[in-house]
């Protein structure tokens, strides 16, 4: 006789567990601890099977009869619903144990580390995690809404962060795409958060750009008494004017200071191409001195602490502080943007040669490793007038009065 509301509240629990029958397969278990447990059994060939379908009340008799319909439905076409509900709990099983943390863990290995991305850049992409993560970190990667995303970045804009707002939010983006594309999520909230960060102020990093102030400088990284592998990459700095990065990342074999060639590889590089620097007399003589301290192996300017790393991010900077420079007037980066505006102002440069020394736009890569780059032989000559005139505002001689040259 098929089962009532009336019937299922007035069964009671017994020493064994037993079973009441509804209709086509539709049952309900009682355990001796009350509880009432829908079952369905059917047949796959000659296999009897169960699936559970859940406990009363949570399920009514009408859900559970609904249920049951759908089951038998899946077993005429040919499935196994029992089998599919255990796909799905082992499916959200493992969706659950990936984590943003987990899912963004990987992206850093697999798709920065194993791909060759700049160190520096790793570190970015772990401090950046480290932002989001005591927010959004132990939550399934599935599971997460934008408001949640929202909060880590707003903290972030009340302490007046917004450009690691800004950068925060951008890397959790590469991290749900590439949640997406491993099926470990079905979209990327962050999109949805386009226009609610401020948009940071355009800011520039300080630099000196007036000659005699250049001179200056140049006469105090020469009084420097510091470290004095940090006072060769200082004196190094203005020369080659590359990213700090990429002057911290050298490499003795990356050097040949007979052909006077720095060939950086383009892991190193911003844009991901491999780029050549020409060497003045000068650079290589100070590489020459710095070479007979230390020999011509691993970094070219190690940290303090250990030879098998590079000196911090922060060392130039740090050291720029010490000689009496605040962090409005110099800054190791600004020292491109010293370079830039006075080479172009010396008006003596083809524009583009200058944009390729700062490894600006497309670089040509390999040709510009092999010396046949465009504007090579041009580079070539204004490394050495540039290190030429540094030396002359160094000694606080005649300034060049540039535009006639």
């Amino acid at each position: 006789m098929p089962l009532t509301e009336t019937r299922l509240r007035a069964l009671k629990p017994k020493d064994k567990p037993y079973k009441v029958a509804d209709e086509r397969g539709l049952y309900v278990e009682v355990t001796p601890s009350g509880g009432k447990l829908w079952r369905f059994r059917y047949r796959i060939g000659k296999l009897e099977k169960k699936l559970s379908i859940g406990n009363y009340p949570d399920i009514s008799l009408k859900d559970a009869r609904q249920a049951t319909y759908e089951a038998r439905q899946a077993v005429a076409r040919g499935g196994d619903p029992a089998l599919e509900k255990r796909k799905q709990k082992i499916r959200s099983e493992f969706l659950s144990a990936q984590t943003f943390a987990a899912v963004a863990r990987e992206y850093i290995e697999q798709m920065m580390v194993r791909n060759g991305r700049a160190e520096g850049t790793v570190v970015k992409a772990n401090y950046f995690l480290d932002q989001l993560a005591p927010a959004i970190g132990k939550r399934p990667i599935d599971q997460i809404e934008p408001f949640e995303i929202l909060a880590p970045l707003k903290r972030l804009e009340a302490q007046g962060k917004h450009e690691t707002a800004k950068k925060c939010r951008s890397f959790a983006g590469r991290v749900f795409r590439y949640g997406v594309a491993t099926t470990r999520c079905q979209a990327d909230p962050t999109s949805m958060l386009k226009g609610a960060l401020v948009t940071p102020r355009a800011t520039h990093y300080a630099a000196i750009i007036e000659p005699t102030e250049l001179g200056g400088l140049l006469r105090s990284i020469d009084d420097y008494t510091g470290y004095p592998i940090t006072k060769f990459a200082l004196q190094i700095a203005p020369h080659v004017f590359v990213r700090p990065g990429e002057l911290r990342h050298a490499e003795w074999h990356e050097f040949d200071l007979i052909e006077g060639i720095w060939k950086i590889p383009a892991g190193k590089m911003k844009a991901r191409r491999a780029h050549a620097v020409p060497l003045s007399k000068q650079v290589v003589n100070h590489l020459t001195d710095l070479a007979e301290m230390l020999g011509y192996d691993g970094y070219v300017f190690p940290s303090a602490r250990t030879p098998k790393r590079p000196m911090s991010e922060n060392t130039l900077n740090a050291a720029f502080r010490r000689m009496g420079y605040s962090k409005d007037e110099v800054t190791a980066h600004g020292l491109r943007a010293t370079a830039s505006t006075l080479l172009n102002e010396s008006g003596l440069w083809n524009p583009d040669a200058i944009e390729r020394a700062l490894a600006h736009g497309d670089s040509s890569a390999v040709r510009g490793v092999y010396h046949r780059g465009k504007h090579w032989d041009e580079r070539v000559r204004m490394a050495q007038w540039w290190s030429d005139h540094l030396d002359q505002l160094k000694a606080g001689g005649r300034i060049l009065n540039l535009r006639a040259g």
